[in-house]
């Protein structure tokens, strides 16, 4: 029998555009039916905007990996139908950012995840992402 992890796993090792952000999977699991998942990303001086701080782009592209994984750790295929993200403080050169995942809720086809991107120095939340994902058909 294999293991309801290897459906994501296989996901994130061939996700280029994550490991290309130098994003690393830290944690991932399932509680009580529902995903979630820990990543952690360094800003590096090609992620910072022309007023020397994290590009908000690249703080979204860190919450959305960790949505992707935590809402497939169930291990049906899932993509995302929408996202919005809020920012709270700014992240900076050399900051390490922790990206926290958990499906809130699934119904039907679709789900609501929530992440929360925090700087690993002092635990201050950088921004707050809510994902909205759809399982693929079988």
């Amino acid at each position: 029998m294999s293991d309801p992890l290897d459906h994501v796993m296989a996901m994130w090792r061939s996700d280029d555009a994550s490991a290309a952000l130098g994003i690393e999977l830290l944690d991932i699991g399932v509680d009580d039916g529902l995903g979630y998942a820990r990543t952690r990303m360094t800003v590096t001086a090609r992620q910072v905007n022309g007023h020397n701080i994290a590009h908000g782009g690249f703080i979204f592209a860190l919450a959305d990996s960790t949505f992707a994984v935590a809402c497939n750790a169930s291990g049906r295929p899932t993509v995302a139908s929408g996202a919005e993200i809020d920012f709270i403080t700014p992240g900076n050169l050399g900051d390490v950012l922790v990206a926290d995942a958990r499906e809130r809720t699934t119904y039907g086809r679709s789900g609501i995840t929530d992440v929360t991107v925090r700087r690993e120095s002092d635990a201050e939340i950088v921004a707050e992402f809510r994902g909205r994902s759809r399982s693929l058909r079988s």
